[in-house]
């Protein structure tokens, strides 16, 4: 995908869940990510979300460029995805699977159940010109990229 009209191309459907190998053990389970190969991009950037009110929506942009790999290490929570004509709504709810969030498509977190902790794993570093946080701005760079 071309990351320069990323909100041009993307849609609803180039995000999926990414099921990361488990390795079983007697004293706990543990599953690796590791830059190049579970995810289609190097991790630049990591955060965690956690102590998240009832009823408190998190995310609510796009980016530009960065690409994002989003995990419910704990608990669970919703990501809606939304491409300015279409919207799915993804469960996370297992530490081994994530849900990747291209380019170009707007996303946010809610429906966090008790104790949730969201990991984020991301392909840039923190840059504020990468994000689009307004709604209406998003869907006029999906206008545009259609005329």
């Amino acid at each position: 995908m071309d990351n320069k009209n990323a909100h041009s191309v993307a849609r609803i459907n180039d995000c999926r869940i990414i099921s990361l190998n488990r390795h079983h053990h007697a004293n706990g389970n543990l599953t690796v990510v590791e830059n190049g190969v579970e995810l289609p991009f190097d991790v630049q950037r990591t955060f965690y979300i956690y102590d998240v009110p009832g009823g408190v929506e998190r995310g609510g942009h796009s980016h530009h460029t960065s690409q994002q790999f989003i995990v419910a290490i704990s608990g669970s929570f919703d990501v809606t995805v939304d491409d300015g004509r279409d919207q799915f709504t993804y469960t996370l709810n297992r530490p081994y699977q994530g849900l990747l969030v291209v380019p170009g498509i707007w996303n946010r977190l809610h429906n966090f159940s008790s104790g949730s902790v969201c990991l984020v794993l991301n392909s840039h570093h923190f840059d504020e010109k990468d994000y689009v946080r307004d709604y209406d701005e998003f869907l006029q760079l999906k206008r545009e990229s259609k005329e």
